[in-house]
């Protein structure tokens, strides 16, 4: 008993001491962890520093050799200069000149010839062909009329291949000057390799590449692979430098293939030359490439001891993270069985429509009700391919189905679309597709969409009924309107009809006697009886036209305009387009009953003098279209309430049209605005012969 009791109370110790020695690594981790990074930082500075003077080496050492290649191309201008002044040029003797400048060109190798040219750009010498042959205009008129221009020296570039020399070579020119009159030029022509060979001499530090480049960025010298690169233009990277700054450093490949880290300086007085030095940038940044490998040596010993850090830290955490999965498992579970039930109760589907991977996964009620899942157990999910999907859907709504899925995905807007399901045989079932893409940390996940389905088949019955009972309410209503059409005509007019002719015979029997005042009743009597057969004819045509039975639309339409116009003094105008066939009862009487409605608005309200009316008849519809000249109206005015917060008065009239017309799924559109008068189109579809 004794024993056991121990090893129990051992085992808690064992346990504190173990965590003991966790916390204690733990901490010696976290503080070897720094000072691995502070040395490392250390390390990377001192190299840095160490590249910083081997730059600022870089630069005394290109501006050491900037300067002597300046120095040694004055020296060639001086040299120039001095054979200007000659007395050669003064009378002038092209012969003797001839010979002093073939002993300079002699005593200077890197002359490739001495050209002298007049004011006009003419050669007069080149010691590349005699005095007696012809020489043409020379090459790089765009120094040459530098030096005309400013009669002073001029270095120019590497120029076009030259007429004599047939080469591309670099001018140093100066102006003859005698007697305050510009002479000639004297030019010096440099080869390529001779600006290169000055480069060299220079004092070019071992290993680093350098370059010459006139003021258009044409290379004219360098110290390695001159044939290939001389007088081409330098890289992007050079020329930025030189627009960007006049002397400092960039880095770009050279034509060895290796990035460079160069420095470069423009040129005193040599008209916008610059030289430029590469070093390599793996020689300039081995001593930072060997501080960064300490670094990162040291990094990844860090990143070692602080995984073994966040093991120890994770090791204790575990426990209680697996309590809380635990809890939260549990509570999850709850909320999915709480949305299950919350769904059943509203015999709602859910489902997941990806379009990218074209698949469609519902609960099994959604399955059901899209008619592609019949099997599916209670409380287990589907997939199908949205084909199999689409497939369930009546063809006359996929494409509508298709675009809410579309325009969802590209607006972010909810969805909510109408549509029915195929079922077994003939019978089409309504159903309701809501729902929208998802959003996780304010981004969509491409092209998914999460929705809800529900059986909207009872409120669609249910309108299709209440529809139905409109339109037999309609027909009861006209056929009401066509038995007391025919009780009026055929009865009262009748009766009336018997009373003229009463009163008739009454008159011929007084008009024998001396009864003057009773014949004068008599034909008073009579007018009346006359103007009572008019008002019930006219009240019966009103209730049912017999011209829109007997006739057709178009006589009926004409009789009505026609009277309407007379007894109220408008123009109306009619215009029948279209085939001339009849169409249905249900579409002629519509057609007639909103005509007659619109001219009533337009005695009432309109004040017109002219009405137009264009029905025209279509393969698939009926047109009509209303126009009056009157004073319009304000529609948006009219559809607001006033200010006082009383509803807004209703326009019986075109409320009238607007139930006629939902009878026959048509459609109204209303245009008008004060003063400009008012236009009602109005489509009717008409049903084909089966």
């Amino acid at each position: 008993m004794t024993e056991r009791r121990s090893d129990a109370t051992r085992a808690p110790e064992n346990q504190l001491s173990r965590g003991s020695r966790r916390t204690f690594v733990a901490l010696a981790f976290a503080a070897a962890i720094p000072v691995l990074l502070l040395s490392g930082l250390v390390a990377t500075l001192m190299a840095q520093q160490q590249r910083d003077l081997a730059r600022n080496a870089a630069v005394a050492s290109a501006t050491r050799v900037a300067e002597r290649v300046a120095s040694d191309i004055a020296a060639q201008v001086a040299v120039l200069e001095a054979e200007a002044a000659s007395a050669t040029l003064d009378r002038p003797d092209l012969a003797a000149f001839y010979a002093e400048a073939e002993r300079l060109r002699q005593a200077h190798p890197l002359w490739a010839t001495v050209e002298l040219a007049g004011p006009d750009g003419a050669q007069v010498v080149n010691l590349l062909r005699s005095l007696d042959e012809e020489l043409g205009p020379t090459a790089d008129r765009r120094s040459f009329d530098e030096v005309v221009r400013t009669r002073r020296p001029v270095i120019g570039g590497i120029g076009p291949a030259g007429p004599v020399s047939g080469k591309r070579l670099v001018a140093l020119r100066v102006p003859v000057i005698r007697d305050g009159q510009l002479r000639y030029v004297l030019s010096v022509r440099l080869a390529t390799n001779a600006v290169s060979s000055i480069l060299r001499d220079a004092g070019a530090p071992e290993g680093w590449v350098g370059t010459i480049v006139d003021a258009d960025g044409n290379t004219i010298a360098r110290t390695r692979a001159e044939v290939e690169e001389l007088g081409h233009p330098a890289n992007p990277a050079l020329q930025a430098a030189i627009r960007r700054a006049p002397q400092g450093f960039y880095t770009g490949p050279t034509l060895e293939g290796s990035n460079v880290e160069v420095v470069y300086r423009t040129l005193k007085d040599t008209g916008g030359w610059s030289v430029h030095f590469g070093m390599p940038v793996a020689a300039l940044n081995a001593p930072v490439s060997r501080s960064y490998a300490v670094l990162a040596g040291g990094s990844i010993l860090s990143i070692g001891l602080a995984l073994a850090l966040v093991g120890l830290v994770g090791r204790d955490m575990a426990q209680r993270r697996t309590g809380e999965q635990a809890r939260f498992a549990l509570a999850l579970r709850s909320s999915e069985e709480q949305g299950a039930v919350a769904a059943e109760a509203a015999e709602l589907g859910t489902l997941r429509w990806d379009t990218v991977r074209e698949r469609v996964t519902a609960s099994a009620r959604a399955a059901r009700l899209l008619g592609w899942g019949t099997d599916v157990a209670e409380g287990r999910e589907t997939e199908a391919d949205v084909h199999e999907v689409l497939e369930a859907v009546d063809a006359d709504d996929r494409e509508r189905l298709a675009e809410a899925l579309r325009r969802s995905l590209a607006d972010g807007a909810p969805m909510d679309v109408e549509f029915r399901i195929v079922e077994a045989g003939p019978r089409l079932r309504w159903v309701r597709l809501a729902g929208r893409a998802p959003k996780l940390h304010n981004e969509k996940p491409p092209g998914l969409i999460y929705g809800v389905v529900s059986d909207i088949e009872p409120r669609k019955r249910a309108e299709a009924e209440r529809l139905e009972l409109l339109r037999r309410l309609g027909e009861a209503q006209e056929n009401e309107q066509r038995r007391i059409a025919r009780e009026l005509h055929d009865q009262v007019g009748q009766t009336v009809t018997g009373l003229s002719l009463g009163l008739k015979s009454l008159e011929r029997l007084l008009a024998g006697g001396e009864a003057d005042e009773a014949g004068r009743q008599v034909q008073w009597l009579q007018a009346l009886a006359g103007e009572i057969g008019r008002d019930i004819h006219r009240a019966a045509v009103d209730l049912r036209p017999t011209a829109l039975d007997d006739l057709g639309l178009r006589e009926a339409l004409a009789t009505l305009l026609r009277a309407w116009s007379r007894r109220h003094n408008i123009r109306a105008d009619l215009e029948f387009l279209g085939e001339a066939a009849r169409v249905p009862a249900a579409v002629e009487t519509a057609v007639y009953r909103i005509v007659q409605e619109a001219l009533t608005n337009v005695l009432k309200h309109a004040r017109a003098a002219t009405v137009s009316v264009s029905v025209e008849h279509r393969a698939d519809e009926m047109r009509v279209i209303i126009e009056d000249d009157g004073v319009g109206f304000d529609a948006e005015a009219g559809a607001r309430a006033p200010a006082n917060g009383a509803p807004a008065k209703p326009r019986l009239g075109l409320s009238g049209i607007r139930e006629r017309l939902s009878l026959l799924s048509g459609t109204l559109t209303l245009e008008t605005s004060p003063d400009v008068g008012t236009t009602l189109f109005v489509n009717i579809p008409v049903p084909q012969p089966a």
